[in-house]
């Protein structure tokens, strides 16, 4: 059993929409980061990167996964991310969120026992409020996605490593998969401004109102909370602002290069829909010194680019 680090972080889902941005964040200020994936390394040829396709659910390799990186610091973001696929697939999201958290914690504790874990959690583990929710608010999830992160942070609290939990509300940006409300409408914009789709959008609820931030933003929380969170602590990551899904659908249209018309698919509707999920991220603040800085006018303009650039090299 080693406890020594190489004093490089860890990031496990270091190929997802967070966990991407997260690895770009850390090589800023370290020259190496170990990255985890499930399948693939889209990045496996960038440099400074050390990647590794790791399944969480294979508990041996997880050990083994570890022992080998023996990081300074690990940064879970690994996870089933889709709260509309929880509806159809609940097994398969407590499976990842839970089962693979606990054998990652437990092979921290092996092989890496005086290493952090930042176990990312999510804003959806809290009863829901139309006021903005702090830490100390009651928990009751409302979604099979909430229930599988609410597992997860118990297992965490538990771990015998320190362990520190972000609460990541809602965030958007480049990367980001179309599953999600605002990147589905940036692709769609994309797409028809190319022609390659009617001038038809298509849409769910548009009245929910979420705290969202910038991802770049909120993976700058999670390494304020892995370098000064306090261990055992559960820490909101958001704005602190509700944004009607509706308002940000404006914000996108109103950067469209041609006229498009929005219709309403009930195939998009959840069967429960949360009306406000609002965060107060004022301990994250007073621990850390972290705050949202990027303006949702930002995070719009630039997931609209990235999808058009997503779009030009399928036509190319």
């Amino acid at each position: 059993m080693s406890s020594a680090g190489t004093g490089q972080p860890l990031v496990t889902g270091a190929t997802g929409f967070a966990g991407s941005h997260l690895v770009d964040r850390l090589l800023e200020s370290h020259p190496r980061v170990h990255a985890w994936s499930h399948r693939t390394s889209h990045g496996a040829t960038r440099d400074r990167i050390d990647w590794q396709q790791v399944d969480l659910l294979d508990r041996a390799a997880v050990f083994a996964a570890v022992r080998a990186a023996r990081p300074s610091i690990v940064y879970h973001c690994a996870g089933l991310p889709h709260v509309a696929e929880s509806w159809t697939n609940s097994g398969a999201a407590l499976q990842v969120n839970v089962m693979g958290t606990h054998h990652l914690l437990d092979a921290v504790a092996a092989e890496a026992p005086a290493c952090r874990v930042v176990v990312v959690s999510s804003g959806l583990v809290y009863r829901a409020s139309d006021r903005a929710l702090r830490e100390d608010d009651p928990l009751g999830p409302s979604e099979p996605y909430g229930v599988s992160k609410l597992g997860q942070e118990m297992l965490a609290l538990k771990a015998t490593t320190p362990v520190v939990l972000a609460r990541a509300f809602n965030h958007a940006g480049p990367r980001q998969q179309p599953a999600f409300a605002t990147s589905s409408f940036a692709r769609q914009i994309a797409e028809i401004e190319a022609g390659l789709a009617e001038p038809h959008l298509r849409v769910g609820n548009l009245d929910s109102r979420r705290d969202i931030t910038d991802v770049r933003d909120t993976v700058r929380g999670y390494e304020a909370l892995g370098a000064r969170g306090v261990n055992g602590r559960a820490y909101n990551i958001c704005s602190g602002q509700a944004r009607r899904v509706g308002d940000l659908l404006e914000l996108l249209l109103m950067r469209a290069r041609v006229s498009i018309e929005v219709r309403q698919d009930p195939q998009r509707l959840r069967p429960s829909d949360v009306p406000v999920v609002l965060g107060d991220p004022g301990l994250a603040e007073r621990d850390t010194g972290w705050r949202a800085a990027i303006p949702i006018e930002q995070t719009m303009d630039d997931l609209l680019e990235w999808w058009r650039g997503q779009v030009a090299r399928r036509v190319s």
